[in-house]
């Protein structure tokens, strides 16, 4: 498989580090630069969901993914002279996963603290792919007011919420349902999980 193409990738410190790690199991496939910016919230998750032994000095395609890509280039937090911090850096999208209702929240309002905010702000001023899988239950109603605003202002909402259709069996299974859905988001043609009503 020919790899091409940019992906930004940021990943949050809400519950649903494995969304993100089944997620960049794929898109290594399929992209030949992904640029990943991890909270320091989000290596705990990855420790204490996931069961990866890793930390930010560590932090890398086989600690995270368990095989080797040269392409995935970990970025600092608060780093802003990263590419993805500028307009003038192309690339063909980010994807928030997990997307905490915090920085939900700050994205929604245009307030950019960090790297993964900017980020997220410059795909917005310059009309790029914006994937938020957000991960919470119950919404409240300032969660749900924030959707709106990000979806107004061009982001892609996709709640991180299985389907259960093709009878998954696991839990990895489960999870692929969402990892399907953003990478046909992005554009990706997957076959993790088969379309409704298409025999494969």
């Amino acid at each position: 498989m020919t790899r091409t193409g940019r992906l930004v990738v940021g990943m949050t410190g809400a519950s649903g580090g494995i969304y993100a790690v089944r997620f960049l199991r794929q898109a290594i496939h399929h992209y030949s630069e992904i640029y990943l910016i991890a909270s320091e919230q989000a290596i705990q998750v990855l420790q204490t969901e996931v069961g990866i032994d890793v930390t930010r000095e560590t932090l890398n395609a086989q600690t995270l993914l368990g095989v080797p890509y040269d392409g995935l280039k970990v970025l600092q937090p608060r780093d802003y002279f990263s590419p993805p911090a500028s307009g003038s850096f192309r690339h063909d999208g980010m994807v928030l996963i997990p997307c905490s209702m915090g920085t939900l929240g700050r994205i929604a309002n245009g307030i950019s603290d960090d790297l993964m905010t900017r980020s997220a702000d410059v795909c917005l001023k310059e009309r790029r792919r914006l994937i938020m899988v957000v991960r919470e239950t119950p919404f409240n109603l300032t969660h749900l007011r924030n959707m709106v605003l990000a979806c107004e202002a061009g982001a892609i909402i996709m709640p991180a919420n299985p389907s259960f259709y093709n009878r998954p069996l696991t839990l990895e299974e489960a999870v692929d349902t969402v990892v399907a859905r953003v990478l046909q988001n992005l554009g990706v043609e997957q076959k993790l999980v088969s379309e409704w009503g298409i025999e494969e």
